[in-house]
């Protein structure tokens, strides 16, 4: 007699060498005759220190998929004019002497910096004088510098790219973003602006003067009508993100009335609708909004999908729906296409399908848990594959960075919940106050108030979660990154016991060091409230009173991992140092983990794979 057997592996664990081997995703675009999908596949090469890329094209009705060498001629180029006779590029364009060779020629081993003003550096770069500049390439090789003799810069440093820039669908005028201040002004505002260049008159206008804070992403309908987003606060970077288009030369602001901020968003194909993503309840989902035709009729916003996923990017809209990226806390991002009456999706790319088999998932659930002042506040926890309700976890209490950023359904390549989770541990990830998805008044409540109830809500959070008889609550841990590392500093000296091991990367120690060595002021001026030498500022003496972890280092007694960035200049190498300084002198078990070339953000395959298998020896030692 023959029997068979069926035999079940026991699901694979995901270690960093497993994540640093996923593929990366992003869009290329639709193809010129709309039938197809081109992405980007990246993929991490640990032994050149490098990323490997690939190009795929999806055909949109059936699935099929191949791979292709090229793509400038199945998707249009965004930098050619609509009578394709011209390109539009950015180019750095010297425009101030910086260095002391610009000063003294004949001193050509000379190695300095000359400043007169601030904005002397920018998140990972030195001001060297040269400045982005829109050039027009005729088909004949002429190049005209629309920003001619200007000391700004488009795109907009340190994070915009070609969205900061477009053609006017009849060819016939540019229109860029460009924060046109200089000097000590520039970092203490965040006033870009919408400017339209006319080609014909060679003249330039400000489309958004009567705006002072952030206009961005300019794009225009086919029938050629304006839309952009827009925060009204100047100083603020995380003020309400509004979506507002041109009519009859006025601004008409389409979500003023709805409880929330845009993420991105495109043009649908009738010319009469917008679709945008943002923040809601902890993830990212998919809006849409009417354009009304008269400024007196009501724009309507309507969420499209729902569910335990981000919708990280909007493509395009296909015959076969709405193109977009998707993620969750145990898949890195796809494309899908979106219906969009029902909301339903349809996987499009399979790029990590193969990774994915057999490795174990993690339980990832909704929990709302009771503040302090009395409201309800959405907390991820995330369980281990194998998790057993009948054993006891170690535990980490995860403090996201902004501090106004969403913690959702995101999928990160450095704090990846799935990957903590497989090592034993259950995350917890409060989406305390500060964050988007909640409405406009509990994002902007962390600002001023950074020790206040932000602390208390990631307190309410791990005790909440700490009463499960699962939790092993002598095995907490607290652990973040940026505002997440400044937490982590902060608790250090409020926890009264509550965790044994502490990790901060990036993170703010000293709020007066940090006021005199960032690079944007504007982020502390509101943040903090201003500077500290302002003692009639009742706010900012609030802050660096009450507020900054270097004042409480008498009541830190808990080991501690401080990771810095060498060329992190938003929160300067400073900040790491003297933490890890105070660490060592109170005789508490204390590393510090320093990388010279990496910024706020660790990008290197090898440095990465460091970064993670530091994170978890810590762990071992401390937690375990």
């Amino acid at each position: 007699m023959l029997i068979c057997y069926t035999l079940t592996l026991p699901a694979q664990s995901l270690t960093p060498e497993k994540l640093w081997s996923l593929k990366r995703l992003s869009s290329v675009g639709v193809s010129n005759d709309g039938k197809s999908f081109i992405y980007k596949s990246s993929t991490p090469n640990i032994a050149s220190n490098s990323f490997d890329s690939e190009y795929f094209q999806v055909e949109l009705a059936t699935g099929k998929e191949k791979k292709v060498e090229a793509t400038k001629d199945l998707v249009s180029e965004k930098d050619r004019s609509p009578s394709d006779e011209q390109s539009l590029i950015s180019e750095q364009v010297k425009i101030k002497p910086i260095a002391g060779g610009d000063y003294y020629p004949k001193l050509t081993q000379s190695d300095v910096y000359i400043y007169d003003q601030l904005h002397y550096r920018h998140w990972d770069e030195w001001e060297d004088g040269q400045y982005g500049h829109l050039l027009i390439i005729s088909g004949k090789g002429d190049t005209l510098d629309i920003m001619k003799d200007e000391p700004f810069d488009c795109p907009v440093k340190p994070f915009g790219g070609d969205e900061d820039y477009t053609w006017s669908p009849d060819g016939k005028s540019i229109v860029y973003v460009c924060k046109k201040l200089f000097g000590t002004a520039y970092v203490n505002s965040t006033n870009t602006d919408i400017y339209q260049y006319d080609l014909a008159s060679a003249k330039t206008i400000n489309l958004t003067d009567d705006n002072e804070g952030y206009d961005t992403h300019p794009v225009f309908s086919a029938s050629g009508v304006l839309a952009w987003l827009s925060m009204a606060t100047d100083g603020n970077e995380a003020d309400k993100n509004d979506l507002k288009v041109m009519r009859d030369g006025k601004a008409m602001n389409l979500t003023q009335n709805w409880d929330g901020t845009v993420d991105g968003f495109i043009w649908g194909k009738d010319g009469n609708t917008i679709y945008f993503h943002a923040a809601i309840g902890g993830t990212v989902q998919l809006f849409s909004v009417n354009v009304p035709i008269k400024s007196k009729d009501m724009p309507m916003v309507k969420q499209i999908t729902n569910g335990t996923w981000d919708v990280t990017d909007i493509v395009a809209q296909t015959a076969q729906g709405l193109l977009i990226g998707r993620s969750d806390m145990n898949h890195a991002k796809e494309f899908y296409t979106v219906d969009l009456k029902s909301g339903a999706m349809k996987q499009l790319t399979f790029a990590n399908k193969i990774a994915y088999e057999g490795l174990g998932m993690s339980k990832v659930e909704k929990r709302m848990v009771a503040t302090t002042d009395g409201k309800q506040m959405v907390t991820w926890v995330i369980y281990p594959p194998d998790f057993d309700p009948n054993k006891k976890y170690p535990t980490l209490l995860y403090c996201q960075g902004g501090p106004q950023s969403a913690l959702s359904q995101f999928y990160s390549f450095r704090w990846n919940f799935q990957l903590m989770a497989a090592q034993g541990y259950i995350v917890v990830a409060p989406n305390r106050r500060g964050m988007p998805g909640h409405g406009v008044e509990w994002n902007a409540a962390i600002s001023r108030d950074w020790g206040g109830q932000a602390m208390d809500d990631y307190l309410s959070a791990i005790d909440d979660v700490a009463k499960e008889p699962y939790v092993d609550k002598n095995r907490l841990g607290c652990v973040g990154a940026s505002f997440g590392g400044y937490s982590a500093f902060y608790l250090a000296g409020i926890h009264e016991g509550r965790f044994k091991t502490f990790i901060s990367h990036d993170g703010v120690f000293d709020l007066k060091s940090m006021y005199g060595t960032t690079e944007e002021l504007f982020f502390v001026n509101n943040d903090a409230g201003g500077p500290y030498w302002e003692a009639n500022n009742a706010a900012a003496q609030k802050t660096y009173r009450e507020f900054d972890p270097s004042n409480m280092i008498d009541k830190w007694d808990t080991p501690i991992l401080i990771i810095q960035g060498g060329r992190d200049y938003r929160v300067p190498v400073g900040q790491g140092l003297e933490a890890f300084t105070a660490a060592q002198q109170k005789g508490l078990k204390s590393r510090l983990l320093y990388f010279p070339e990496e910024n706020h953000w660790i990008l290197k395959p090898q440095n990465a794979l460091v970064w993670q298998n530091e994170f978890y020896r810590w762990l071992d030692e401390t937690l375990k």
